[in-house]
């Protein structure tokens, strides 16, 4: 039997970064895996998407080139060459995980992997040779799945989820979006580009609804010029696959009205994969969907860790990553600092972007914190109006003692600026350090200062 320090199940984003760091702290590390390297996040979620939204984004820019002299012409649109670059680049960076797992001298075994007891591991491969591996620490990184209601189950046929749909070369002539998340928001920016007739239903008043509300009524204004149709706010949504095509049937002020698609893409949430890994053999708890994890992510079997979606929101890749971090450093007798949830930056890359971290305004009035916000437009901002990428503002919301309690960008480069945020944040910064802090000119970041100013009503160039 093959035994090491600790065995990773999993290689998404979370999986490989702990086996890294793990081996870095010299544990002798195995990772196990059933598909690809990258798991989900660069195989079939964030590296892919956005991929295809890099090419929806060029095919907006291009309607705008004459503002700038250039005079061209769209020849055609070819979504099914957008997704197969978008293959070709997850292909790349999953051969560049397995050329990190060689450098950091981090076992893969390929397979799926099962918990026998608190420290073996049974591994069964595609041809169903089964083998038992030992670690003296296990973390599970087995990330999540679609969630779905009655009403709403995915047939990978005609009613599909994110990962059949970052696969679809051949486009529909139209399609319904049940969720108005990160997933539902991105796609629909796709095929609408690529010249799809795309309808979004969210139970919520408005897209992206975890967002703050200013946020998402920006995006629900570029989507109506875009010509996204969007019922927002309903009671009740179903799909039915009618073999040549589907129906969506939304219940709006008690009024019931069905709709016709060639498909429907389910995005209403996820759930963690604990099931068929053993959980309940060894006694990990779980709620809700979940492995349940303190601070350092170790489970109620104290050298049973688990990391990433399958413990848990923030559903996040680079969330992942850190908790994989924390896990590993923990086993090596480190004492990794907590991951402070509301300092993990939402992005959602939909054109204009968004990004925010902190509270919103709804969460602070909800919690009787007082603050004064600060929003300035990137309509008055000397860069985005000479890089003609105008849409969206930046806002901040400050404390009463100068700390930042939340953060909301939206823009062409909105998840590029929020880092200043998260990490001004981070180290529990207050305006006045801010105001001292020379942002270059010409820059869109010289606004993250501005709306800081603005908040404390000291704006200078708005």
């Amino acid at each position: 039997m093959k035994k090491f320090d600790v065995i990773v199940i999993g290689s998404g984003p979370g999986g490989y970064v702990a086996a890294i760091r793990a081996a870095q702290l010299g544990k002798k590390t195995a990772i196990v895996e059933s598909k690809e390297l990258g798991g989900v996040c660069l195989n079939r979620g964030c590296i892919p998407t956005k991929a295809v939204l890099k090419a929806a984004h060029s095919v907006h820019e291009l309607a705008d080139m004459k503002d700038l002299g250039i005079d061209v012409e769209l020849k055609g649109l070819d979504g099914g060459q957008a997704v197969k670059r978008a293959k070709g680049i997850s292909n790349k960076i999953s051969g560049g995980v397995a050329y990190l797992m060689k450098k950091n001298k981090i076992e893969v075994i390929e397979g799926y992997g099962k918990l026998r007891t608190n420290t073996q591991v049974e591994v069964t491969s595609k041809r169903g040779h089964t083998e038992t591996i030992e670690g003296t620490n296990i973390i599970l990184a087995t990330g999540a799945h679609y969630r779905s209601f009655p009403g709403l189950e995915h047939d990978g046929k005609r009613l599909i989820g994110a990962w059949e749909a970052i696969k679809m070369e051949e486009l529909p002539k139209s399609i319904g979006i049940i969720g108005a998340g990160a997933i539902g928001v991105e796609f629909a920016y796709f095929w609408n580009a690529f010249g799809v007739d795309v309808h979004i239903f969210e139970l919520q008043k408005h897209l992206l609804p975890i967002e703050d509300e200013e946020s998402s009524k920006a995006v629900e204004k570029a989507y109506k010029k875009y010509g996204i149709k969007m019922s927002l706010g309903v009671e009740k949504v179903s799909a039915k696959n009618n073999g040549n095509d589907i129906t969506i049937t939304e219940v709006k002020g008690g009024k019931t009205v069905e709709h016709k698609f060639d498909m429907g893409l389910i995005a209403v949430g996820m759930t963690g994969n604990i099931e068929g890994i053993g959980l309940e053999t060894v006694g990990v708890k779980t709620d809700r969907g979940f492995v349940v994890v303190d601070n350092n992510y170790q489970t109620n079997i104290p050298n049973i860790f688990a990391i990433g979606d399958v413990a848990g929101p923030p559903l996040l890749a680079h969330a992942a990553s850190h908790e994989g971090i924390i896990a590993a450093e923990k086993i090596a007798g480190e004492h990794p600092h907590p991951l402070d949830k509301m300092n993990v930056a939402g992005c959602t890359y939909c054109q204009p972007q968004v990004a925010s971290v902190g509270y919103t305004e709804r969460a602070l009035k909800e919690q009787g914190i007082k603050y004064t916000a600060g929003k300035v437009p990137f309509s008055a901002n000397g860069k985005a109006m000479a890089s003609n990428e105008t849409d969206g503002f930046v806002k901040t919301l400050m404390g009463e003692d100068g700390e930042m309690l939340g953060a909301h960008i939206v823009g062409t480069h909105a998840t590029e600026l929020i880092h200043e945020y998260v990490l001004f944040r981070q180290m529990e910064g207050v305006d006045e350090e801010m105001f001292a802090t020379i942002h270059p000119h010409p820059t869109l970041g010289e606004f993250l200062a501005e709306s800081v100013l603005n908040a404390k009503g000291r704006s200078i160039n708005f």
